[in-house]
């Protein structure tokens, strides 16, 4: 069995929902923004997309059965996946 771990830059994360949505085994839980005082969002990606009231994190990365399914549907291309043969995995909205 493969071991993985899954990152969301929050600075990033916009709150789409669409890792959440997606994930089959449930990786991604939502938190309100107030929970993050210090995230700054990041202007790029405020640029392109609105952020909502929520932010993702990934409480349960080790979960992750590396379908792909966040990494094409995440608005802010804020999610990383390492898995244990030092393969990078990094989302990138379609």
């Amino acid at each position: 069995m493969r071991s993985v771990d899954v990152k969301v830059q929050t600075e990033k994360c916009t709150g789409c929902r669409h890792c959440f949505d997606v994930c089959p085994v449930n990786v991604f839980v939502m938190h309100i923004r107030t929970e993050f005082p210090d995230v700054i969002d990041d202007a790029e990606v405020a640029a392109k997309f609105q952020f909502r009231a929520e932010k993702s994190v990934a409480e349960h990365g080790p979960d992750c059965i590396l379908c792909n399914a966040c990494l094409t549907e995440c608005e802010g291309s804020c999610i990383t996946i390492w898995d244990d043969e030092g393969k990078t995995y990094q989302s990138v909205y379609k």
